[in-house]
């Protein structure tokens, strides 16, 4: 599901996954977001593209942190990410 108004690039997905994060997605979000507490995480948006995880949105209590790949920037993904965290948290 993707908030009104944003337009992505074709092959480019944000999705909220359920908690805790499957491992493939754990290990992604770790590889994105080092030293984030992803067994506190109460939300968390992923940008995927061709089934790689490129961005990341993760809150918890006390912090919050996005990431994205430097290639995909500029593109609204950042902006999709955090409206799909303000719609769950």
């Amino acid at each position: 599901m993707y908030p009104v108004g944003v337009s992505l690039p074709a092959r480019i997905r944000v999705t909220c996954p359920p908690l805790p994060l499957a491992p493939a997605l754990r290990a992604a979000a770790a590889r994105l977001c080092p030293g984030v507490p992803l067994d506190a995480l109460n939300t968390a948006a992923l940008a995927i593209a061709g089934g790689a995880v490129i961005g990341a949105h993760l809150l918890w209590d006390g912090g919050e942190v996005q990431f994205l790949e430097t290639g995909w920037r500029g593109q609204g993904i950042e902006q999709a990410l955090a409206r799909v965290v303000a719609g769950k948290s």
